[in-house]
C-alpha cells in the first residue's frame, strides 16, 4: 500500500485496485484477489469497467461485497450482478457523471483503435473518481483514445500489456501526449493474463510527463 496525499492505494494485480480515503473503502475491477483480501466484504464502493472474466468476477466480488456496498457498472454488467449481494447496483456510461457515498465519479470511454476486443459500440467504461480533491483515472481496457486528452487526471492508472489494451510504449506515448497527469502514473494490466513486470518497466523509463508510480501486488 502507498498513500499519497492523504489517499491510500493498493494494486490486487491485473486492473484491480482497493483505494480508501476518507473513511471509504473503494475497489476497482477485483479480479484474482489473494488471500488477504478474501472474506472482506468491506467494500463501500465497487467500480467494474466492462463485462469480462478479469473485470467482473463474481467470485471475487463475493470476497468484498458487503450488504452496505453499492456497485457502479458498465451497463453491459448490470443485467449479470443482480445475485452479488450488493445494497444497489447502478449502470453507467461515457460521460456520465453521478456522485455516489459521497464519491463524484464521471465514466469514461474506454474501447480499442486497433483491435476487436473491447469495441467502441458497447461503451465499456473507464472511471475517474475525485478523491481528496484529486481526480483519479482508472482507464479501464483502453487504447489510445481521443477522449481521454479531457480528462486532466492528477493520477492515472494505465494499461501497459498490449495484446488487449496499449502496449507499454504506446502507453507511455498516451500518457506524454494525451492523458499527462498531473502528478502520478501507474502502470496496470500486466503480470496475470498477459504482460509481465519488465513492460511496467519500459513504461516508467518512457514516462517523462509525470513520475510512474510501479506497485507491488497485495
Amino acid at each position: 500500500m502507498f498513500e499519497h496525499n492523504g489517499v491510500k492505494f493498493q494494486w490486487l494485480g491485473h486492473d484491480g485496485f482497493r483505494i480508501i480515503s476518507e473513511g471509504k473503502t473503494i475497489y476497482v475491477d477485483p479480479y484474482a484477489l489473494s488471500k488477504a483480501h478474501h472474506d472482506r466484504r468491506d467494500a463501500d464502493l465497487v467500480l467494474i469497467s466492462h463485462d469480462h472474466f478479469d473485470h467482473m468476477s463474481p467470485e471475487d466480488l463475493s470476497h468484498v461485497v458487503g450488504s452496505k456496498t453499492q456497485i457502479v457498472a458498465a451497463k453491459e454488467c448490470v443485467g449479470k450482478l443482480k445475485d452479488v449481494g450488493a445494497a444497489e447496483v447502478r449502470g453507467i456510461a461515457p460521460g456520465d457523471s453521478v456522485s455516489v457515498k459521497g464519491v463524484p465519479l464521471e465514466a469514461t470511454a474506454a474501447y480499442n483503435s486497433n483491435k476487436t476486443f473491447h469495441p467502441k459500440a458497447d461503451r465499456k467504461v473507464g472511471f475517474v473518481m475525485t478523491l481528496n480533491n484529486m481526480r483519479i483515472y482508472h482507464t479501464g481496457d483502453t487504447d489510445d483514445i481521443p477522449e481521454m486528452s479531457s480528462v486532466h487526471p492528477d493520477i492515472a492508472f494505465v494499461p501497459v500489456s498490449g495484446t488487449y489494451v496499449m502496449t507499454a510504449e504506446e502507453a507511455a506515448r498516451c500518457v506524454n501526449e494525451r492523458i499527462k497527469p498531473k502528478r502520478l502514473a501507474v502502470p496496470m494490466h500486466y503480470g496475470s493474463i498477459v504482460g509481465s513486470e519488465k513492460d511496467a518497466m519500459t513504461f516508467s523509463q518512457r514516462v517523462t510527463a509525470c513520475p510512474v508510480k510501479i506497485m507491488p501486488q497485495e
